[in-house]
């Protein structure tokens, strides 16, 4: 059981573990969180414990929903995503480069999330002091022409 890194026993709420019956069957449960969010593979096939996941925790996905980039991945199961947007001077009739930076939880259902990469965070409630959003969506950085050698 790979999955048990924790000091307590990691289990979903929703399964029963002590059935008395000897069949294998898959214990695992899942949810499909709607708002035509696909619910990833690894998720469903997949043996890890994560309370906080929007497929297979406690977690409903409701409110705003937000694409930017990736900015950050060195926190254990969370992200900073980076949201870039346009605010307009009225004095000087331009525009100016803003940012936000947003902390959400990423769940072990996406696999390779990098630095660069663009996803899609679901508000949901306070997961902890500063994560209020959790990844629903994962789409890789496309690389565009021929400077393909960028990391080394």
């Amino acid at each position: 059981m790979s999955e048990q890194v924790e000091r307590s026993f990691q289990k979903q709420d929703a399964v029963f573990l002590n059935a008395k019956s000897v069949t294998k069957k898959n214990n695992r449960w899942y949810k499909d969180i709607g708002l035509g969010f696909k619910t990833p593979t690894e998720a469903i096939q997949g043996t890890y414990i994560d309370k906080k996941c929007p497929f297979t925790g406690n977690v409903s996905i409701r409110g705003r929903i937000l694409t930017g980039t990736v900015s950050s991945v060195k926190m254990k199961r969370t992200v900073i995503v980076r949201r870039e947007y346009l605010h307009y001077i009225t004095k000087y009739q331009r525009y100016e480069k803003r940012h936000k930076n947003i902390a959400a939880h990423l769940s072990p259902a996406f696999i390779g999330v990098k630095a660069g990469d663009t996803v899609t965070v679901g508000q949901c409630r306070p997961l902890s002091k500063t994560v209020r959003f959790n990844v629903i969506k994962h789409a890789p950085k496309q690389t565009k022409g021929s400077k393909k050698f960028q990391t080394f």
